[in-house]
């Protein structure tokens, strides 16, 4: 079955036949971190489409990021292994 990967611009796809191919069956997964409103709203069907994955637009190169990411991902990494809360932890869908 196939699966779309969008992290291109937000209007590339249409959001409601996507979710429709999503709720149909008919695409077996979505990973996006783009979307035609950014942010994506709380209230967007999209949060809780099956087989959807969304994450944060954060393509950019930025001196160190790499570093920083992988420190932060070790952390955290750590942390949830030691039962101890982690950083940045993301809502999915949004708390409102």
């Amino acid at each position: 079955q196939a699966r779309l990967i969008n992290v291109g611009r937000g209007p590339l796809v249409n959001e409601a036949a996507m979710l429709a191919a999503l709720q149909s069956g008919r695409l077996a997964g979505v990973y996006s971190d783009v979307f035609e409103q950014e942010p994506l709203p709380a209230e967007s069907p999209l949060w809780t489409a099956p087989n959807m994955l969304i994450s944060a637009h954060s393509a950019g190169a930025v001196q160190g990021f790499g570093e920083r990411a992988t420190a932060r991902f070790i952390s955290n990494l750590q942390a949830w292994l030691g039962g101890e809360p982690m950083q940045n932890v993301a809502s999915f869908p949004p708390l409102k």
